[in-house]
């Protein structure tokens, strides 16, 4: 390769690599903003799932709720997947894409259909790439999801299950747990009574219960248990949809950072090669010019 293409190319990898530092920043930016929003939201999440469980178990009469209702036979399977806008973030939506997909095969081969639902451009395109069209999407707020983004897919998987097109919901979203780690969680959303807890989110009820085993209190709910219920249930299923959009999004942005922060250590290491290699071909050259002078040094004595 010759010294003016290698000059071009040092270029070149030096334009990609204020790229790169530039995505990081703003990435990163967002980030902190993202992991506040999260970390605030946790614990409205969990009390929520918490109090319409417990609401549930002491009802005596469920009331007539269809998303309370469970299916005698589950014919159909809806899979919502939460992926990005964009893409340069490693890993992060081919993660959520194949384990929504390696789930629809399990459904498919003991005889279930599949419904796809998607947030995110990537998610979707990437669905009709593999032929399977998603029956609703959402896209333009994955940098920023508001309540409003998760009440809207919130009525329509709800309606869809109503609708008796699903009888089952499981979501796939990546949960922030650090800017270099991101866990691809699968969870039942409907009907209630099969919902799902994060692991996580298991170990910490498991620790409060006991925590508070020696302080257990009688719990009289006003109005009726029932009553209280028909009203969580809305709220219980808008929250967990927004709790997912939100840890995907703080994903999102963890997984840029780290991905560009790598893009650009790399981009380092190339341009060290290719000054090793430009300055070679420099010495080469030079060189070789003092071979010929002396060469034709030696011709004239």
């Amino acid at each position: 390769m010759a010294q003016k293409e290698v000059k071009q190319r040092i270029g070149s990898v030096k334009n990609v690599q204020k790229i790169t530092r530039a995505m990081e920043m703003v990435a990163a930016a967002r980030l902190r903003r993202s992991e506040q929003r999260i970390v605030a939201l946790r614990p409205y999440a969990s009390a929520i799932r918490r109090m319409t469980r417990q609401a549930a178990e002491a009802a005596e009469n469920l009331p007539n709720i269809p998303v309370l209702e469970e299916r005698e036979e589950v014919k159909t399977v809806g899979i919502l997947l939460f992926t990005g806008d964009r893409g340069l973030a490693g890993a992060f939506n081919s993660q959520i894409l194949r384990a929504g997909v390696r789930a629809a095969v399990e459904h498919e081969a003991e005889g279930r259909q599949v419904v796809f639902f998607a947030t995110g451009r990537r998610g979707v395109s990437s669905l009709a790439f593999r032929k399977r069209d998603a029956a609703a999407s959402w896209t333009g707020f994955t940098d920023r999801p508001a309540y409003a983004d998760a009440r809207d897919i919130a009525g329509a998987v709800v309606t869809a299950y109503e609708d008796g097109k699903i009888d089952r919901l499981e979501v796939f979203y990546n949960a922030y747990i650090s800017p270099l780690t991101q866990e691809v969680t699968r969870e039942v959303l409907l009907p209630l009574q099969q919902a799902t807890v994060p692991e996580a989110e298991e170990i910490r009820e498991d620790i409060e219960s006991k925590e508070g085993s020696g302080h257990s209190a009688l719990t009289e709910y006003e109005p009726e248990p029932g009553d209280i219920l028909a009203r969580l249930v809305p709220a219980y299923v808008e929250i967990s949809i927004f709790r997912g959009l939100l840890e995907s999004t703080a994903s999102e942005h963890g997984a840029r950072m780290t991905a560009m922060r790598n893009a650009s250590e790399n981009a380092s290491d190339l341009i060290k090669d290719l000054t090793l290699q430009l300055n070679r071909e420099r010495q080469a050259e030079i060189t070789q010019e003092i071979m010929e002078v002396v060469a034709g040094a030696e011709s004239l004595v």
